[in-house]
């Protein structure tokens, strides 16, 4: 599915997409069901490390297992449901199943730690959450039982917890058996006859255009918001998505980006259920070695990563020992992508129809994108053209559309945007205005042929690794710290992540304290990528004459301290 690409008129930047291809105005059981129709026979998902390899007929199977289970445990349409585990098959089950019967997916980092994870269950309510036992250094089992020690004594599914009041039932991957938490297997065998029988008439019930998805976002004030997202947001960015790609029932796309993000969620997962191609998970969390061999093994014709992934695939020492022949395209995004980079990615993993995609959770995700056919400085210096049924425009601190090529915040129209922050009118209004315009807080700029540039940000976040972090959120954590009286957070340059986070901090009168006492203080609490990784005490702050901190200040002392260099992207 190729579409027109959007030229601007009248020299203002403000481009819309293509609408040749009418929207669907159908629910993701819907899209499932039509594409295990077609295609019941060919891979769906396949998970080389654990050896689960599900056709499309299997995974519809696995789908309604799950669903009726989930039925039975008396869950009804819109209770929210989280989901906390890296990039297993129970996820991709768990995705379709909470869909099948209305339930409302919330996805939660594996990251997440303690603080975060009481903040994310609390502030969506959710009812029911599936956990994995544990991932590397996370005991995702523990944590729960640090928040509800109550589980010890409360018959599965009955949870009563004072720290997670609405949180009823907890559902764990695994064989082990844990005082109040249901094993996953168990749950997904629990329906009967009469749960199945429902199934059909549930789906067909439900509404296009309802919530069914909660990620969450960082916030620039404080902890996370949860952008909610409906079928008609999420169904159709996937299909245009894949659809800029070519892709057809024959691709098979390797996804090593983890699922609680958009990136494998929406334009992974969902972009194959909408043409019957097959999704490859080739471990748990990123491993490069892991993906390259998943590339060779299963033939994939197509690779999601941000930079540093495929860095990371490039620089292996054994790169070089594994056929990427079959690759053919795919995605990079969340960071600029060096042009030398890009060079390799195209000749030595031979995906000549690489594409740049940009975008945020809250335009469910993807706005831009580059064609398959663009030549290489246009994918490294652009994020591509408008995508189909988007309006995007360029405007000035008063809200003005700007001339094409004038700087700008750049602002996102159409079906893609969300719902809104669950349970946030207020945030909703300060990103949202009253003409259904999403302010990105990113500053861009539109040239003559469409294309978009991504030129700096509005709002103080830094991008590091492909996860956005807001300085704000880890700055109101260091101040939980006794010992803090100032503390700024902001990005340096690193040639691995793209960004690092650095801090700096003003004691309380009379205190002492050690950096790596913050860095302590941090562990265990909030994701690991959060953690400022440079953290520096300080007597006083740059500040404004209004008393503002001047955090390109502290920046370029860092830098200079470091000795760091700011990488180009073109």
């Amino acid at each position: 599915m190729t579409h027109a690409p959007s030229v601007p008129v009248g020299g203002q930047s403000f481009v819309s997409g293509d609408r040749s291809q009418p929207l669907w105005t159908k629910t993701v059981p819907r899209m499932l069901a039509e594409t295990a129709a077609r295609f019941g026979a060919r891979d769906a998902a396949v998970f080389p490390e654990s050896g689960v390899r599900w056709t499309y007929a299997d995974l519809v199977s696995e789908v309604d297992a799950l669903a009726a289970g989930l039925l039975k445990l008396g869950l009804a349409k819109g209770d929210r449901i989280g989901i906390w585990s890296p990039n297993r098959p129970e996820w991709i089950a768990a995705q379709y199943a909470t869909a099948r019967i209305g339930l409302i997916l919330v996805n939660i980092n594996p990251a997440y730690r303690l603080a975060e994870l009481e903040y994310a269950l609390n502030k969506v309510t959710c009812k029911a959450v599936i956990i994995a036992s544990r991932f590397k250094s996370s005991d995702y089992v523990e944590m729960v039982r640090t928040l509800a020690p109550e589980l010890d004594r409360s018959p599965p599914g009955h949870l009563q917890a004072a720290r997670l009041p609405d949180l009823d039932i907890v559902i764990r991957m695994g064989s082990d058996s844990t005082p109040g938490m249901l094993n996953y297997d168990e749950v997904a065998g629990l329906g009967g006859a009469a749960e199945h029988s429902r199934l059909d008439g549930l789906s067909d019930a439900l509404d296009p255009h309802e919530a069914i998805n909660i990620q969450f976002t960082s916030g620039t004030t404080g902890f996370p918001k949860g952008a909610t997202l409906t079928h008609v947001n999420i169904v159709n960015n996937a299909r245009f998505v894949v659809g800029t790609m070519n892709f057809t029932e024959a691709d098979r796309l390797c996804i090593p980006v983890p699922l609680y993000h958009c990136f494998a969620m929406v334009l992974g997962s969902m972009g194959c259920a909408a043409t019957g191609a097959a999704m490859v998970f080739p471990s748990e969390a990123f491993e490069p070695e892991a993906t390259l061999r998943a590339i060779q093994v299963e033939r994939c014709t197509a690779l999601y990563g941000v930079p540093t992934m495929f860095v990371s695939a490039l620089e292996h020492p054994e790169f070089a020992d594994f056929d990427l022949t079959s690759l053919r395209t795919g995605i990079m995004a969340g960071a600029p992508c060096p042009i030398e980079v890009m060079k390799r990615v195209v000749t030595e993993m031979h995906m000549p129809e690489v594409t740049i995609a940009y975008g945020m959770t809250e335009t469910s995700p993807v706005s831009f994108q580059c064609q398959v056919d663009d030549d290489i400085e246009r994918r490294v210096s652009t994020v591509g053209r408008v995508h189909p049924h988007a309006e995007v425009k360029i405007v000035d601190e008063t809200g003005a559309t700007v001339p094409l090529g004038v700087q700008g915040e750049l602002c996102t129209r159409g079906y893609l945007v969300m719902l809104g922050y669950w349970d946030d009118d207020e945030r909703t209004r300060d990103s949202i205005d009253d003409e259904g315009w999403m302010h990105s807080g990113d500053l861009a700029r539109i040239d003559d042929e469409g294309y978009c540039k991504i030129v700096g940000r509005v709002k103080d976040m830094l991008i590091r690794g492909g996860e956005n972090v807001y300085p704000r959120e880890i700055e109101e954590y260091l101040f939980r710290h006794p010992k803090v009286q100032e503390v700024q957070v902001f990005g340096v340059p690193d040639a691995k992540f793209g960004e690092e986070i650095c801090a700096w901090i003003v004691l309380k009168a009379g205190e002492t304290a050690t950096e790596d006492e913050f860095k302590d203080f941090c562990r265990g609490q909030i994701a690991h990528f959060k953690i400022p990784r440079y953290i520096r005490l300080k007597t006083e702050l740059p500040m404004t004459v209004t008393g503002k901190p001047q955090k390109f200040k502290m920046r370029e002392v860092m830098i200079d301290e470091l000795g760091l260099e700011v990488a180009e992207t073109a």
